[in-house]
């Protein structure tokens, strides 16, 4: 049986990347594991970046936020900026317009901040949704010379932005509320629904894609994504337990719930790979657009992928379970 959450690395390369052939030269990156995007060759200045991510499982009241957010924040990653979306947005029995112009608005709004447009898609009603669901695809141009890629060089810093576990506390807030209620004050119930707007890297990618040479979302899996970039990169890392930031309301919900920070899912949690002598600028440059970063480790010629925690080394976790998908 598949267990909850993203497919795990083993199935996706054995059951599905395995059995994809693609030929067309004009396909610069296709499926690949620890490549959230594709890059199509458009002409000779241009790639064509594009993703596509669910929405499910999120607070209904922000359904629309989310409909924009985890498919753009895919494109970015890549240093393009979203312009044009693709919705299939399906509803349950019982839903009703006013539901359905809830989720466009909040859509819209998003979409006028970044300038970006809904181009196309599909929106019904059927018998076997059981909640409402959405698909977003997302697409932006980017130069050539400066796509992202999340590849890393020995001695590159590992740059995080915002702290890490926020999308579980989130979801908690609203899904898990009567446990909330024995951790949290009210009022900090409240502070902490409002940081679904932190659940997502556009903002932080577009506002330093020219500085960074890679970057990556650490979603579903968590800060275990640098795996994924070791991988690909052929280095190993170091990361320093200490240096990680947790915010506190989301770190009294972590130890409530008894899960692991580093591996948890955590969208719009920005991982930067950084030459360097451009980490400080990087995290200014991000201050001063009101978003908190911290360099937590460094990419290594050693292959070795080390935490150290308590001044001792032991190996960095892997994914193994998603929390988040067990809350919901």
């Amino acid at each position: 049986m598949l267990p909850l959450g993203k497919i795990r690395s083993e199935i996706l390369n054995e059951v599905i990347l395995s059995h994809l052939n693609i030929e067309d030269p004009k396909v610069f990156i296709g499926p690949r594991e620890g490549f959230d995007a594709a890059v199509i060759e458009y002409n000779d200045k241009n790639y064509l970046v594009i993703a596509t991510d669910p929405v499910l499982g999120v607070p209904k009241e922000h359904f629309g936020f989310f409909t924009y957010h985890f498919a753009a924040s895919d494109v970015a990653v890549f240093g393009a900026e979203p312009r044009w979306l693709v919705v299939d947005l399906l509803l349950p029995p019982g839903s009703t317009k006013e539901e359905l112009a809830q989720i466009m608005e909040k859509l819209n709004e998003e979409c006028r901040k970044y300038r970006t447009a809904v181009i196309g898609g599909h929106t019904g009603v059927y018998t076997t949704i059981k909640e409402t669901t959405a698909t977003t695809t997302a697409l932006g141009f980017v130069k050539k010379e400066e796509l992202r890629l999340p590849l890393a060089k020995p001695g590159d810093d590992i740059i995080i932005t915002k702290g890490v576990g926020i999308e579980f506390a989130v979801g908690a807030a609203y899904f898990k509320k009567e446990k909330i209620k024995g951790i949290l004050t009210p009022s900090e119930i409240a502070k902490l629904r409002g940081m679904y707007k932190l659940e997502t890297v556009v903002p932080d990618a577009l506002a330093v894609r020219k500085l960074v040479r890679g970057m990556h979302d650490a979603t579903e899996g968590g800060l275990t994504a640098l795996h994924e970039i070791a991988d690909n990169s052929d280095v190993g890392f170091r990361v320093c337990y200490d240096r990680i930031y947790i915010p506190p309301l989301v770190k009294k919900v972590l130890e409530a719930f008894d899960v692991n920070p580093l591996t948890v899912s955590s969208t719009g949690t920005l991982i930067i790979i950084s030459p360097k002598e451009n980490s400080s600028i990087i995290i200014k440059e991000l201050s001063n657009n009101g978003i908190k970063a911290f360099i937590i480790g460094k990419f290594t010629e050693e292959k070795d992928r080390v935490l150290v925690k308590n001044r001792e080394e032991e190996e960095f976790p892997r994914f193994e379970r998603d929390a988040y998908a067990e809350i919901y």
